[in-house]
């Protein structure tokens, strides 16, 4: 026979995350959101909980890390896909453009994890054959009844024999992820705003505001499982690190936006520029923007213009 206190702890709504699959994750620790309905054809609400402290997206200044909103966003699109437009699993998604402002007020740890609210709506949806082929998405991100952050952002979906055509013979990740060259050297850690090697994603070039990017394949977040290109993460993550590079004097800092477009793949096997350049103003007093611009070949593979604040004056 239950007791009382059993049967209450059975009657009480459980938390846990939506399955890892669903947001392309393999590491259960990773995946950051934890429920979802929806509210109308195009319309949903999906849950959220980000850690005090993270092994990456590190919290600190009282402050939870900006790229932890854009990796959310990021898990949010595939389980959509997945869960409310049926996209198969097998299915790809490319990254095409990226824009999120947060205030820095929604990002103050407190002493339990911080609970979210993404109310997501989906437009531009294209379908090919009854099933996505692209979908651009707006999220606002609501805390503790306040919303604090805002994001839009479009992937397309594709087709194992559509992205093999794309891919061009490069679309087989066990084969082009153990194949990816060791990384290059990195920057010192303190020099954009890291503590450890690994966790470094800039190399030196010689040459005043730019650098290699760096790709190491070992890194158990931003390699989380076997891909066959650069993943997005570690583009915004360049963003970063050369805006701390670009001007170490400044001390810390968090982005507080980005505007990002993903122009093309970037491969392991070819040297992979990054370029920044401090631009004009200031939007409010100890902010900064700057342009970075990823290059390989001759081609732009990835852009950005970021807004970066004084993490100890907020």
């Amino acid at each position: 026979m239950l007791t009382k206190e059993r049967s209450e702890v059975l009657r009480t709504p459980l938390t846990t995350t939506v399955p890892r699959e669903y947001v392309h994750r393999a590491a259960l620790s990773e995946v950051f959101l934890t429920g979802w309905h929806r509210n109308g054809p195009d319309s949903f609400t999906v849950s959220a909980q980000w850690p005090r402290d993270h092994c990456f997206y590190v919290s600190e200044y009282g402050m939870y890390d900006p790229l932890m909103l854009c990796e959310t966003a990021r898990q949010t699109f595939p389980l959509l896909a997945h869960a409310a437009y049926d996209m198969p699993f097998g299915y790809q998604l490319s990254w095409r453009d990226l824009r999120y402002e947060v205030d820095p007020a929604g990002l103050r740890i407190t002493g339990t994890p911080a609970e979210l609210e993404l109310r997501v709506s989906c437009f531009d949806v294209r379908y090919r054959r009854s099933l996505p082929a692209s979908i651009r998405m707006r999220i606002d991100v609501v805390r503790d009844g306040v919303p604090f952050a805002a994001v839009e952002t479009e992937f397309g979906c594709h087709s194992p024999e559509v992205y093999h055509r794309l891919r061009a013979g490069r679309g087989d990740a066990a084969g082009m992820f153990l194949g990816a060259p060791a990384p290059s050297s990195p920057l010192p850690p303190g020099l954009v705003g890291r503590i450890r090697d690994h966790d470094v994603v800039l190399s030196p070039s010689g040459e005043i505001g730019r650098w290699r990017l760096r790709v190491n394949t070992a890194h158990p977040v931003l390699f989380d499982h076997p891909v066959d290109h650069v993943p997005g993460m570690v583009l915004l993550e360049s963003v970063r690190q050369a805006s701390h590079a670009l001007n170490p004097s400044r001390g810390p800092a968090l982005p507080l936006s980005m505007d990002v477009r993903f122009h093309r793949y970037v491969e392991f096997d070819a040297p992979c520029r990054i370029e920044a350049e401090a631009l004009p103003g200031e939007s409010a007093p100890g902010r900064h923007r700057l342009r970075v611009d990823c290059l390989q070949g001759d081609a732009s593979a990835f852009s950005a213009v970021a807004e970066m604040a004084d993490a100890t004056a907020l």
